[in-house]
């Protein structure tokens, strides 16, 4: 069934793209794709399908195993650790290659070469973010490392074994469909993946938002709305850590910051989805039912098809470890060996700062610096297009970095040349603290691993097997004075650049604490006694505080326990809104169809379960009065961070007659319930006409949310819509349209033998002809896990295994 509905839907969509698409230069060669023998028809798959078992390879020093369980996971078995690596490499090629090649040329700015001018925009914007600079910055520093370059170099060159063993028959179906050939791999294409990740989740405007907002308010108001963290936030690290180091100094400035004294009013860059974020933590022996720790986590990110992981066991004298890899990347980023295990979620800090930039004149080969004119660096950037000529973006680099918005990109009336300072410029080697975190043994090793790692900062959560939790906010962060980076800065004055970096051993850490359990999801990461300024916009207030209530309430867990509180769909943010909300509307005057509604409503438990219509309800409900409340920001002619979701209820609940809940184009002021009742009726009437145009079943939660993987290029047959599934944002189980928990892992740290329990929704084959291109996503979506068991070369014949090839030097 999967074979023929692969076929049908590649059938139909090919059609379409023939008769609709008018620049033939896009369209894949007819005859030559249609081929039966080398066109797309080689690309699908039957279900019991076996890849080739014997393989002669040209690389390998000498010969070794790879067993594929029933989820085509592979456990790589090498007896060096240069063919571990360029095994690891060759396999994710083999299954992966079309979204590694993708992700990198997406990262480097050269989409445009595959699609053409429809692209340009999306490859300026990652042209003029530095990121192919980045990459090489960081491809240097891995060469430089004479163990992290043996590595690189191997994992490149398995990846380059499999591609130059291709015929066109061969390539994944995106190659045909677009009609290109992959290129060679090499250690910058490995930066680039890191960097695109670090794009993801550490790339920031808002400090020329938040500029726009303090001119557009009065401060005592910008602030209120905009606080740098709420006093009910429950952070990572609260009380439980002494700082006994001493604070790094730094000189403030004779004046504290500066902002430019205009209005930005150009198109600024799409913010970053507010899904994306993540969920840890780890519980100590003292908790659980066996007595030892167990740790859990599932970063929420977009969900994409192919996956945005693939999962891996690698195994090599010294090195025994399981998990979740970046396809493009060596190592295992989120899993377990036989002595520890970690995961990640994104650590909000700031790290890019924005600087106004004067130049001399429209020319901007010079810059002003300390009341000197200083030259700037031109960068032309040549952008290929597909079916037309190159387009050159001329780029000006300076003292703070590359600038980005100028008069030729999202200009605006005004003259703010904006360049901006990134730590993911700086030289940095992330695969090194993966290389060591991936052989780790104890808590000593996981910190020393760690020192390497700079960009996207992220919370690392670590258990190992002598009983050690642990909670690190790792990264490279700048030591700022309070309000530094917060607002557009003054690129003439170098006073405002960043005088020094937080050392390592200064950063947020949590070690066995007393409560017996250390947990983050996105929240402000430390409590107020922390002597280094922090500062991020976006944090989270509702699934940190759900995580550490149930942990705290909680004991004799098992890995059971922790299934379901990975999966618990539990809105928190409902419920301190939804009574104060329904407490505004007079039931008595309610009509029927309204009064259907509230009562559902004031009888839904705030759980978002997927077959209820509460959630439903509650969502448009709560999405109409957002934008009501805050009409001045919909309507200002400026781009400005709006105030975030807990604020929002803040206000509405403490200050109901807070001067900007009045509606700026109606005659009457308006208070809180004002805005709550126009939203209430609002919200019938968006109701009233699904139904009418989608049915009634539309309201059941997991209908109106259509939860989707979707492919990488956006190819709707290659995409799985409707995945029945419960939470949302703000929830535990942080399940939106888009995003979501993009690989859950449990993991209990027994001496005598590590248990592991994970899936994700996707599947570990990149080709859409395959039964195993998204065969784990309705696992995924139902709450259950499959079983991570480390194995050993002599496990080939378990029950569990579907096949084992043979690698031998060519």
């Amino acid at each position: 069934m999967k074979l023929l509905q692969f076929i049908l839907s590649l059938t139909i969509t090919v059609s379409l793209i023939i008769v609709l698409n008018t620049k033939i230069s896009v369209v894949p060669p007819v005859g030559k794709f249609l081929d039966p023998f080398h066109g797309f028809w080689q690309n699908a798959e039957a279900e019991d399908f076996i890849p080739e078992t014997a393989l002669n390879v040209k690389g390998l020093k000498k010969g070794a195993k790879v067993i594929f369980n029933k989820q085509w996971i592979p456990h790589i078995f090498a007896e060096n650790e240069e063919d571990l690596y360029f095994l690891q490499g060759y396999v994710t090629a083999n299954f992966r290659l079309w979204q590694m090649d993708f992700q990198t040329m997406a990262a480097a700015g050269r989409i445009s070469e595959l699609v053409g001018p429809a692209a340009i925009s999306l490859d300026r914007e990652n042209r003029r973010k530095g990121m192919k600079m980045a990459a090489e910055n960081s491809e240097k520093e891995m060469m430089a490392d004479p163990e992290l370059s043996k590595v690189v170099t191997a994992y490149s060159e398995g990846i380059n074994s499999y591609i130059n063993s291709l015929k066109y028959e061969d390539l994944p179906i995106e190659y045909k469909l677009l009609d290109y050939e992959p290129e060679l791999w090499s250690p910058v294409k490995c930066g680039l993946l890191l960097k695109y990740m670090a794009n993801n989740l550490s790339f920031r405007n808002s400090d020329l938002e938040y500029t726009n907002g303090i001119q557009m308010f009065d401060k005592n108001t910008f602030d209120l709305l905009f606080p740098d963290v709420q006093p009910e936030q429950d952070p990572i690290v609260n009380g439980t850590t002494e700082w006994t180091f001493d604070k790094v100094a730094i000189d403030t400035p004779s004046t504290p910051f500066t902002i430019a004294n205009e209005l930005i009013d150009r198109p600024l860059l799409d913010k970053q989805p507010a899904d994306i974020g993540s969920n840890n933590w780890a519980v100590a022996g003292a908790k659980t039912q066996s007595g030892n720790p167990i740790l859990c986590g599932d970063p929420h990110l977009g969900l994409n098809l192919p996956s945005i992981w693939y999962v891996v066991q690698l195994t090599a004298p010294g090195i025994n470890v399981y998990g979740a890899s970046l396809p493009g990347s060596p190592n295992v980023i989120i899993g377990f060996n036989d002595k520890v295990a970690w995961s990640v979620t994104n650590a909000l800090r700031d790290v890019v700062d924005w600087y106004k930039i004067e130049f001399k004149d429209d020319t901007k080969s010079e810059y002003k610096l300390d009341g000197e004119w200083v030259k700037s660096k031109m960068v032309i950037e040549e952008i290929k297009q597909r079916g037309t000529i190159s387009y050159f973006d001329t780029i000006f680099h300076t003292k703070w970095g590359p600038v980005m918005y100028d008069d030729t990109f999202r200009p605006g009336s005004g003259k703010s040349h904006c360049a901006l300072r990134w730590v993911a410029h700086d030289k940095s080697k992330e695969a090194k603290a993966f290389y060591l975190l991936n052989k780790a043994e104890n808590y000593k090793d996981y910190r020393e691993a760690l020192k390497h790692y700079h960009c996207p900062a992220q919370n690392f959560v670590f258990a190992s097997t002598e009983g050690d939790i642990a909670m690190v906010i790792q990264g490279k962060f700048p030591v700022k004075f309070p309000n530094q980076g917060k607002y557009l800065i003054d690129g003439t004055n170098s006073e405002n650049e960043w005088q020094n970096f937080i050392p390592a051993e200064h950063n947020v850490f949590a070690l066995n604490p007393e409560r017996n359990f250390v947990s983050s999801a996105n929240q402000h990461p430390v409590d107020q006694s922390y002597p280094y300024y922090v500062f991020a916009d976006g944090y989270e207030y509702y699934r940190n505080r759900r995580i550490n209530t149930l942990l705290d309430s909680m004991n004799q867990i098992n890995a059971n326990d922790m299934m379901i509180m990975q999966n618990d769909n539990f809105n928190l943010r409902a419920k301190e809104a939804l009574p104060y909300m329904l407490q505004q509307i007079d039931e008595s005057i309610l009509k029927p169809n309204e009064l259907g509604i509230y009562k559902e409503l004031s009888e839904w438990n705030y759980i978002n379960d997927p077959f209820v219509k509460g959630p439903t309800f509650y969502e448009i409900w709560q999405d109409i009065l957002y934008v009501t409340i805050w009409d001045e920001f919909k309507n200002a002619k400026v781009d400005l961070e709006w105030p975030d979701p807990f604020t929002t209820v803040k206000l509405l609940k403490e200050e109901p007659d807070f001067k900007l809940f009045d509606i700026e184009n109606t005659d009457k002021k308006e208070i809180a319930s004002d805005l709550i009742k126009i939203a209430f009726s609002k919200m019938v009437k968006r109701v009233e006409k699904i139904k009418t145009e989608e049915g009634d079943e539309k309201m059941v939660w997991a209908n109106f949310k259509n939860t989707t993987a979707q492919h990488l290029a956006r190819l709707e047959p290659f995409s799985v819509p409707n995945i029945p599934n419960g939470g949302n944002h703000n929830i535990i189980n942080a399940t939106s349209e888009r995003h979501g928990p993009s690989w859950r892992i449990i993991v209990e740290l027994d001496k005598n033998g590590v248990h592991g329990w994970g899936v994700y929704p996707g599947g570990q084959s990149g080709n859409p002809g395959s039964y195993h291109y998204s065969d784990l996503i309705y696992k995924w979506s139902k709450g259950e896990y499959y079983p991570l068991k480390l194995l050993k070369p002599e496990d080939d014949k378990d029950a569990g295994i579907a096949f084992v090839q043979e690698f031998k030097p060519e």
